[in-house]
């Protein structure tokens, strides 16, 4: 009887006429799943669809509201991993069609085209999966060639203040960098020809999402810190002092939209690759997961007890940071957790991925790391990786085999010429040619380091020093190693304790020779 009172014991025969009948008004379908809710609908629809259709065409807004109900069906894991699967494939034929193109405007028959590319697509994944599992590397650094005394760095595009970061598209092909005067540059690799990003003015800001300064400040800074690039080339974020992560478009180089909810200046960005996933890091201790195709904000991640310093992820979702407190951690997004790796430095101030398991780090103590995944502390130090001339020592920095490499963690060498005690012996950039045993870094004692990685003996190996005036604080390999990118300027990229004013602020770049072995690109 009480069910009867409300109603609720009979179904519905019909709508009345002028009012649109909905689901959501039956109490019988209140406590039930979206999913549960989706079956009953399809059900009560497949058996009676001309009544329904008949309030639809009276335009009672039947049909708008089985539209609407429809759409806000969540959509399961295996639905949205099939869809990005798809996305992800569509993007990468996209990116082999474009290659394609450019290097030969004369194909066969389209049939034979597709084909082509599907087996382009298929050779391309399997490689990737061998490379970023770590069971397939490349051998590019027992091939690099002893640079001459003329192979130097050349400036290819100049900056009116310190370069703070420099990244490369997937093609290579073109190279974006950003200065602390809030300049950012789209540059041609080849050429150096270079167009710039047009800050839009405070009213535009606001509607993209900029809020309001914090603090005492009055205006927004744009003092830029850190530059991402997306895997397709449309997207490129850029963050800094304002606290917000900004996110242009490449192809108008105009501003689309600013992320807000950071309380601390953004040091750190960087795109999982093959998708369209952002992760931010900032001086106040967080990360944050955007999606830049949703315009949306995903998920804040907490671990760190000093600000985030820098940040670098793969195509899994995990995500390795560093910061302030002297710990590098490793963040697995799906399954929630983090692996946390303690340095005996006082600070780590850049890292970066070698493959799913191995990693590579620079301190402030002028030390260079190489970790493991399965042991929490690094499996080899290279310390004074960056030793800075004695003033007192007439010392020649000419070949830079015989430069002393401080000592190996059971090593024991002298260096009796050299001081790691300076902050130009700070360790502010490196990097990994992707898929491969070169990398890089940079410091600010007047020259970039070459390493080759070996896996199996757990071992950083010194190839050659590039000479380059200035603090390094920004490096990019080519996808085929062929050259090096560094962004060079005359202070350190996070502060101004130290300055070098025969420095040239820029982009500059190095042409890397290799032996006449072909480096299989895909």
């Amino acid at each position: 009887m009480k069910n009867k009172k409300r109603g609720g014991g009979s179904a519905p025969k019909g709508p009345k006429k002028g009012k649109a009948f909905s689901l959501d008004e039956d109490p019988f379908f209140g406590t039930e799943s979206k999913k549960r809710r989706k079956v009953e609908r399809d059900e009560i629809e497949s058996e009676s669809d001309d009544d329904y259709g008949a309030v639809g065409a009276d335009g009672e807004g039947g049909g708008e509201e089985a539209d609407e109900e429809e759409e806000a069906i969540v959509e399961t894991a295996d639905e949205k991993r099939n869809r990005l699967a798809h996305e992800f494939l569509e993007n990468t034929r996209e990116l082999l069609r474009r290659a394609k193109e450019d290097e030969d405007d004369d194909s066969g028959e389209e049939g034979v085209k597709e084909g082509e590319m599907d087996s382009l697509v298929g050779k391309m994944l399997q490689q990737q999966q061998l490379e970023d599992s770590g069971r397939a590397r490349r051998a590019i650094a027992s091939r690099v060639k002893k640079p001459e005394s003329t192979d130097e760095f050349r400036i290819l595009v100049k900056h009116r203040q310190t370069v703070t970061a420099v990244v490369l598209s997937e093609n290579d092909l073109r190279g974006f960098s950003a200065s602390k005067d809030g300049t950012i540059l789209q540059w041609d690799v080849d050429s150096g020809k270079s167009e710039k990003y047009l800050w839009p003015s405070d009213e535009v800001l606001k509607s993209h999402g900029v809020k309001d300064p914090q603090g005492r400040a009055k205006k927004h800074s744009k003092h830029v810190l850190a530059l991402a690039v997306s895997s397709d080339g449309r997207y490129l974020a850029s963050g800094g002092l304002d606290r917000h992560v900004h996110l242009w478009d490449t192809r108008t180089r105009e501003h689309i939209l600013a992320f807000p909810g950071h309380r601390g200046p953004v040091s750190c960005l960087t795109f999982r690759q093959g998708s369209s996933e952002l992760f931010s890091g900032a001086y106040d201790r967080t990360v944050k997961i955007w999606n830049v195709e949703d315009r949306a904000y995903i998920n804040t991640l907490f671990g760190h007890q000093g600000e985030v310093l820098s940040l670098d992820c793969l195509r899994k979702e995990r995500v390795l940071t560093v910061g302030h407190d002297r710990s590098m951690q490793l963040f697995k997004v799906p399954e929630e957790s983090r692996l946390v790796f303690r340095a005996p430095a006082s600070s780590l101030e850049c890292c970066c991925f070698i493959s799913n398991d191995e990693f590579l780090s620079g301190s402030d103590d002028g030390s260079v790391e190489l970790w493991n995944m399965v042991r929490k502390k690094p499996v080899c130090i290279v310390k004074n990786a960056h030793p800075l001339l004695a003033a007192h020592k007439e010392v020649e920095q000419k070949d830079g085999d015989r430069i002393p490499n401080g000592h190996i963690e059971n090593g024991n060498h002298t260096s009796e010429s050299f001081d790691c005690s300076s902050t130009n012996s700070w360790i502010s950039s490196v990097t990994v040619c992707r898929g491969s045993d070169l990398a890089a870094s940079g410091a600010g004692n007047g020259s970039v380091r070459l390493w080759a990685i070996e896996s199996e003996s757990r071992v950083l190996q010194p190839l050659h020093n590039i000479p380059l005036v200035g603090f390094v604080n920004s490096l990019a390999f080519a996808k085929s190693g062929r050259f090096l990118v560094a962004g060079v300027g005359k202070e350190p990229r996070l502060g101004r304790w130290g300055h070098n004013p025969a420095a040239r602020n820029g982009i500059a770049i190095h042409s890397i020779k290799l032996s006449s072995e072909d480096t299989n690109t895909l």
